[in-house]
C-alpha cells in the first residue's frame, strides 16, 4: 500500500518550493521556530485530510476536479497576492508590531486554496487509491501516511527560516528579505494561475 513511488512522490511535492513553504521560511525569519510550529502542523494534517478526502471521492474526482479547479486557482493566486502584501507591509521599517504568525487553523484552511496542495491530493488519489472491500481504511492509512512524510519536508523550511532570522536582525537585512519573500510569493501566485489559465485553452482546444 505504501510504495516507494508513494514515499518519494510525497516527499517531492512536500520539499519543492511552494507556497507552503515559502510561508513557512518567512514565518521562521519574522516569528522564530517555535511560533511557527502550529502552523506547520496546519499544513500537514490539513493537507492529509484533504488527501483523505480526495481518495474517498475518488470514483467521481475528475469530473468534481475539472469543476472546480479553476475558481480555486484564481481564489488561491488572489489570496497568495495578498498574502505576498502582507509579507511586504511587515518589512516595513517603521512598524512598531509585526502581525502575528499563521495558526495551526488558517493554515489547514488554507490547503483548501492552495494550488499545489490540490495538484498533490488528487494525484495521489489518481496514482496510489486501491480498491477493496474497505477502501477507507486504505485512503486513511495512505492520508496518513502523506501527513506523515510530508511534515519533515515542509518543517525543513520553517527550520531555514529560523536560522536565517540570526543573519537577519539588522532591520534593512530583514526589510530586504520580506520584500524578496513578497517577490517570489506574487510570483508563484502569478506562475499558478497562468498555468491553469493555460491548462483551460488546452482542454477547450482539445474539445472544441
Amino acid at each position: 500500500m505504501i510504495s516507494l513511488a508513494f514515499i518519494s512522490y510525497i516527499v517531492v511535492m512536500s520539499i519543492t518550493p511552494g507556497p507552503n513553504n515559502l510561508l513557512l521560511t518567512a514565518s521562521g525569519v519574522n516569528f522564530g521556530l517555535k511560533r511557527t510550529l502550529p502552523a506547520t502542523l496546519g499544513i500537514s494534517i490539513g493537507s492529509g485530510l484533504q488527501t483523505f478526502i480526495a481518495l474517498q471521492a475518488f470514483s467521481f474526482v475528475e469530473q468534481w476536479i475539472s469543476e472546480i479547479r479553476m475558481p480555486i486557482a484564481i481564489i488561491g493566486s488572489l489570496y497568495l497576492l495578498w498574502l505576498s502584501w502582507k509579507i511586504y507591509l511587515s518589512s516595513a521599517p517603521e512598524k512598531i508590531q509585526r502581525p502575528a504568525p499563521a495558526s495551526f487553523i488558517q493554515m489547514a484552511l488554507f490547503q483548501w486554496i492552495n494550488p499545489k496542495a490540490w495538484l498533490m491530493a488528487v494525484n495521489v488519489a489518481i496514482l496510489f487509491a486501491t480498491k477493496g472491500e474497505q477502501p477507507w481504511l486504505a485512503n486513511i492509512v495512505l492520508a496518513s501516511a502523506s501527513a506523515l512524510i510530508n511534515y519533515p519536508c515542509i518543517f525543513i523550511w520553517a527550520v531555514a527560516g529560523d536560522r536565517l532570522r540570526l543573519a537577519l536582525q539588522h532591520p534593512m537585512r530583514l526589510r530586504l528579505f520580506n520584500i524578496s519573500m513578497a517577490g517570489m510569493m506574487s510570483l508563484t501566485a502569478l506562475w499558478l494561475l497562468f498555468d491553469e489559465l493555460n491548462t483551460e485553452l488546452n482542454f477547450m482546444q482539445i474539445y472544441s
